[in-house]
């Protein structure tokens, strides 16, 4: 027998309640502070950036406790990691479920890796309740999702996708000179035996629970947010040339100063992205210079932009205005403006939004509507099958901070979330995928 919920017109299933009611916020509380011991750092949080020691070692136990369970990992040639609990109909595309395990170098323990726990208590929950889905459901662990050791991010996602081919990346290196294929290797070599899967296999659905990274659902008292879309991103290295020269010898009129040109530049850009809206999202992150010497002109000032809007006309007309505003602002260097990635603003469908809201809805839980600022994993499963996401809050809003933090009662929340929403999705016959919007 279905059930309604409240004074709400929506209906979820027993099935998806039984689920979500056997989630065990204890079981998945202590394996969050299991995987948090490993890459463990003062203050709190983690360093387990991708494909290193501590990276595999999360994977295989991940892989205990998937195996001490009956369920089923398997690896992809990209160290994507997957683990199965087979449906009624074991042919059925498989609902994905997961995130990362990668954190930043000075990371939290929460960041990727709450995802990845909330899709293994999942797999419990419908054990423990004898729920059988009608589709499979797979945990998924995407490799270098952060990028902070091998550039770019998200890499694992893309691949699988098909948005990029593995080959581009296998020699890229870390600031210690290996390469990412030699990484890769040692990660595949670390669990043998593994099933491997192909890149690209059919998925019913893909639903990602992560942090907020933010501070509006803690702020709100509010443990979860429906995501409905992730704005738009473009990154840009602007190289500002110059000239070196003697510090204590030449005349200001007569430098050529890559750092007051790009200071310049700055300026101009941070005039222009002014939003009274506060909806755009720009940053200068990084800043290098050469020489970098305390007595000497710089002759050469890099430095990166990341733009942001949920707006894709706005995301175009900004980024597209960066480089004349550059050259515009040099008053004796030269400039180049490179873009180095561009992902779409993303609208993930209305059936899979609903279900998430549905099931919130029916475990009488506090929510809102709400777009996802950073970019996930999610935004490149999005054009291969309907996608959606669920937030968590986290205190202060704090992430990619070894102070990162969220409460056992928010992260069980968040799960039952999840758990009610996959069983729904199971039983969706026909679901559509995300809006793509790049115009």
């Amino acid at each position: 027998m279905d059930n309604h919920i409240s004074d709400h017109t929506t209906i979820v299933s027993d099935a998806a309640l039984k689920t979500a009611q056997s989630v065990d916020k204890d079981r998945q509380w202590s394996r969050l502070m299991q995987l948090a011991e490993i890459g463990a750092i003062p203050g709190g949080g983690v360093n387990r950036q991708s494909l290193s020691t501590e990276d595999r070692q999360a994977r295989a136990l991940l892989v205990r406790w998937a195996l001490a369970r009956g369920f089923e990992p398997s690896v992809d040639d990209f160290g994507n990691l997957y683990v199965r609990r087979s449906g009624r109909n074991p042919e059925a595309p498989p609902i994905l479920t997961g995130s990362h395990l990668d954190s930043q170098p000075s990371g939290g323990r929460f960041d990727g890796a709450y995802g990845v726990m909330a899709a293994l208590e999942v797999l419990e929950a419908l054990s423990d309740s004898n729920v059988e889905t009608e589709h499979p459901v797979e945990l998924v662990v995407w490799t270098n999702e952060e990028g902070s050791r091998f550039a770019p991010g998200a890499m694992g996602s893309m691949v699988f996708t098909g948005k990029v081919s593995p080959q581009q990346w296998l020699d890229v290196t870390d600031d210690e000179g290996t390469t990412l294929s030699q990484a890769l290797m040692e990660t595949l070599d670390a669990l043998p035996g593994l099933p491997r899967r192909p890149f690209g296999f059919p998925v019913h659905a893909y639903i990602e629970a992560h942090i907020e990274q933010g501070p509006i659902l803690e702020a709100e008292h509010l443990s979860i947010g429906v995501v409905t879309s992730i704005q738009g991103v473009r990154w840009f290295t602007v190289t500002v040339i110059g000239e070196t020269a003697h510090a204590g010898t030449t005349p200001l009129r007569l430098r050529k100063d890559a750092l007051q040109d790009a200071l310049a530049a700055i300026q101009a850009l941070n005039t222009f992205m002014n939003d009274s809206t506060d909806v755009l999202r720009f940053t200068i992150g990084r800043l290098v210079l050469e020489p970098n010497s305390h007595n000497s002109v710089s002759a050469l000032c890099r430095f990166t932009i990341d733009l942001r809007h949920p707006d894709p006309s706005v995301l175009r007309a900004k980024g597209d205005a960066i480089e004349g505003i550059c050259i515009d602002a040099m008053r004796a260097c030269t400039v180049q403006v490179t873009q180095n990635l561009e992902l779409p603003c993303v609208a993930f469908p209305e059936a899979i939004v609903d279900a998430v809201q549905t099931s919130a809805q029916a475990l009488v839980i506090g929510h809102r509507r709400m777009p996802s600022g950073a970019f996930h994993d999610a935004s490149f499963l999005a054009t291969h099958c309907p996608s959606g996401m669920i937030f968590v809050p986290c205190a202060k809003g704090l992430s990619h901070n070894v102070a990162e933090s969220i409460s056992p009662e928010d992260a069980a929340i968040g799960t039952q979330v999840l758990a009610a929403t996959i069983v729904e999705l199971s039983r969706a016959i026909n679901l559509n995928p995300a809006v793509i919007l790049d115009k």
